[in-house]
């Protein structure tokens, strides 16, 4: 039938959608080729996060048109969604789908044929309604499972809901046939993934009404063949104290959370429109640290907002120091067209700014990564092997989520395995 590239960019949840598109077009003949390789079309799910994320987008078409005159170029994903009419007049783009029309992308691009003008087909997402399943597992060991998608949240920086839609889920029993599906495959973790997991339960499918998370939770560990179950990241609002007491309590839930915080300083937080104050996070954290002393902690922070001073930013610095996560994701704020806080360009932090600050953050989330890691050297954790990454090993993640490696041995892959963590800084079992 052809050859087709795929090229994504931004969250795991973009990830699983084009790995269902590259299923399908497997199913219909077509040869997936590497993004370096010529191709007859190039499928580009896109980001729309940060202006970085736009401008990636348009130079990875740029990329592929000048390798291949002749492909058939769609880009898809939040960027298309947001932007149509600026994607489609890149130059060599000749369809633009959006979120709820990617899933129909044979129905929609007949034959692939360049036309006169480029296709848009962009629906707006206040009538998403549906859910489109979806799950990304390339090196069958871990999959990336799409439980919910959209947002019902307004905060200022952020154009997820005007890309996503309104909150909704799949079924429980769609889910819990797609994980007992993917233990099928040999998959030993599954990773739940979303654009905001913690409302899951609202615009379910399931004919009832929608259950909450936990309530998925508990069907999901009765699952033969999936030792292990991630969260990927959830809402501080939204994680009950009875989800943690369920994740320490039950062997498949791994000891790890990933907590968006988006600012340690409350006024900050406030002009974000975030539904949680930092003493609420702070709960949250300490909980967890009663409950599970060995569990990893990750945080995502914004610096350089326009409302954040100096001293605020200090006072997000100390509330991290001070806090015992273990990792920082630090992004650096990006003003988004018809978000509220791109109306506070006359607070505006200047561009140096907010990289110094951002490079701050990261050198505190290296020392407290190092330092978590380096209390676990010389103790026993279980690791699940993943595929090699270089020829001569093969790396895999504790089950709280230390990233280690080994010389590489095939009859390892795929298995979970007790083993003796060596130092933080060669990253190797001992």
């Amino acid at each position: 039938m052809g050859r087709v590239s795929f090229h994504t960019l931004g969250c795991k949840l973009n990830f699983a959608e084009t790995s269902n598109l590259r299923r399908e077009f497997e199913s219909r003949g077509y040869q997936t080729v590497d993004q370096r390789d010529s191709c007859d079309i190039s499928v580009i799910n896109t980001c729309s996060v940060t202006a970085e994320a736009d401008r990636k987008c348009r130079q990875i078409v740029r990329r592929i048109h000048r390798l291949n005159p002749r492909a058939f170029i769609v880009v898809t994903g939040c960027y298309a969604q947001l932007r149509p009419n600026e994607v489609a007049s890149v130059e060599g783009v000749n369809a633009v789908l959006g979120n709820a029309e990617k899933a129909h992308i044979f129905d929609l691009i007949e034959g692939f044929v360049p036309k006169e003008h480029t296709q848009v087909n962009v629906s707006c997402t206040d009538t998403h309604t549906s859910f489109a399943p979806a799950f990304l597992s390339d090196d069958r060991t871990r999959a990336f499972l799409k439980i919910q998608d959209g947002c019902d949240y307004s905060c200022s920086f952020c154009t997820i809901p005007m890309a996503r839609g309104k909150s909704r889920s799949a079924s429980q029993d769609e889910i819990i046939a797609q994980a007992e599906s993917l233990a099928q495959r040999d998959v030993k973790e599954i990773i739940l993934t979303g654009v905001n997991i913690g409302l899951y339960g609202k615009g379910s499918l399931d004919e009832n009404g929608g259950p909450h998370l936990l309530d998925l939770l508990y069907r999901l560990a009765k699952v033969d063949g999936i030792l292990r179950y991630r969260i990927s990241s959830i809402e501080p609002n939204l994680l009950s104290d009875d989800i943690i007491d369920f994740v320490a309590d039950t062997p498949v839930m791994v000891p790890h959370f990933h907590i968006p915080l988006q600012s340690g300083n409350n006024a900050v937080l406030g002009a974000m429109r975030r539904r949680y104050r930092r003493e609420v996070y702070s709960h949250r954290v300490e909980y967890i640290r009663r409950r599970m002393p060995e569990a990893s902690i990750g945080a995502d922070v914004i610096v350089g907002f326009p409302t954040e001073t100096a001293e605020h930013f200090t006072d997000t610095h100390t509330f991290l120091a001070n806090l015992p996560v273990t990792y920082l994701h630090v992004f650096t704020y990006s003003e988004r067209p018809n978000t509220a806080s791109v109306n506070q360009t006359n607070r505006a932090v200047p561009p140096p700014e907010r990289t110094l600050r951002n490079r701050i953050l990261r050198a505190l989330s290296d020392r407290k990564r190092h330092i978590f890691r380096e209390q676990f050297r010389g103790q026993v954790r279980p690791v699940l092997w993943e595929r090699n990454v270089k020829s001569d090993t093969i790396r895999g993640y504790t089950d709280n989520y230390i990233r280690v490696s080994r010389p590489f041995d095939r009859d390892r892959i795929g298995s979970v395995e007790k083993v003796t963590l060596g130092s933080a800084d060669a990253q190797f079992v001992l």
